[in-house]
């Protein structure tokens, strides 16, 4: 334990032994995550969090690494009673320091935590743009006859990988098997000749359902992957849109959906976003990028 302006605590690694600690401090700022987001985080990479003498977790923040040269931080939360005790840039540099330095690594900012990433030398690169509906409006969309969107199969992984790895920036082998365990759909797009060429998944949280990612070689065929995604569900959902993908924000705006937020991704150890391929068209999340 080391004092913190008379507030003993303790940076520790966390575990799935800490799962219900998390959850109560995601709540404690409006955040959602579950034993299941939690859970996918835990099996993908490492949260560190302050711990208080009585245990209560007080702090967290994530490490991800991808297979080669990129790594996202993400889950960088403080508890209000426990602010200004340098805690977010102490847990985010734990972060930092247990991904190697010649990763690229990026981060999707709140408002409120961009002037601390700024302070540690993380830059702005771009923006995502948070998109919410209370009940997706289904459109008259016809799937054209020479492509075809099919559940997910195992044998369609490594074929989601190659995409993913294009649309990403980064290999994300880990953690896409890790998500499509976790989703609640995942679905593949095939074209004339069986060739999968796009997919997309779905998370159900306890307040909505997370579309993301989704990659495809454009928006119309983007569109209809989110379509399936999110037609026969009746509750609330949420996608996260990279920049530059007009024509699909337009599609989800005549869908019900409403923009609520653009918050900056941030990057350390790079100047550039990862080279990417422009067919991603929603992301895993903000914790994930």
């Amino acid at each position: 334990m080391v004092p913190y302006k008379n507030k003993w605590l303790e940076l520790v690694e966390l575990n799935q032994s800490d799962v219900l600690g998390l959850m109560k401090l995601s709540a404690s700022v409006g955040w959602d995550y579950d034993e299941h987001e939690i859970g996918t985080v835990l099996s993908s990479g490492k949260i560190f969090g302050h711990k208080n003498a009585q245990g209560k977790i007080v702090s967290s923040a994530a490490s991800i690494p991808y297979d080669t040269h990129l790594a996202s931080i993400g889950m960088v939360i403080v508890h209000e009673e426990y602010r200004g005790l340098g805690l977010g840039k102490e847990v985010t540099q734990k972060c930092v320091n247990n991904i190697s330095k010649t990763s690229s690594i990026m981060l999707i900012a709140t408002k409120e935590g961009k002037p601390l990433y700024e302070k540690m030398g993380f830059k702005t690169v771009d923006f995502v743009h948070k998109y919410l509906c209370d009940r997706f409006t289904a459109k008259n969309t016809v799937c054209p006859s020479d492509i075809a969107i099919e559940n997910f199969n195992d044998s369609n992984l490594r074929a989601i990988l190659e995409i993913d790895q294009a649309a990403y920036g980064d290999k994300r082998s880990l953690f896409l098997r890790n998500r499509i365990k976790q989703s609640n759909q995942c679905v593949v797009v095939k074209d004339d000749r069986e060739k999968i060429i796009g997919y997309g998944l779905s998370i159900l949280g306890p307040i909505n359902l997370l579309l993301g990612p989704i990659a495809a070689p454009d928006s119309k065929t983007a569109a209809l992957i989110l379509h399936r995604l999110a037609v026969n569900y009746p509750g609330k959902l949420r996608i996260d849109i990279p920049s530059g993908n007009d024509e699909l924000m337009f599609f989800l705006e005549q869908s019900g959906f409403v923009k609520v937020n653009k918050p900056p991704i941030m990057v350390l150890n790079t100047s550039n976003m990862p080279a990417r391929n422009n067919t991603l068209f929603a992301i895993a999340s903000q914790a994930f990028g």
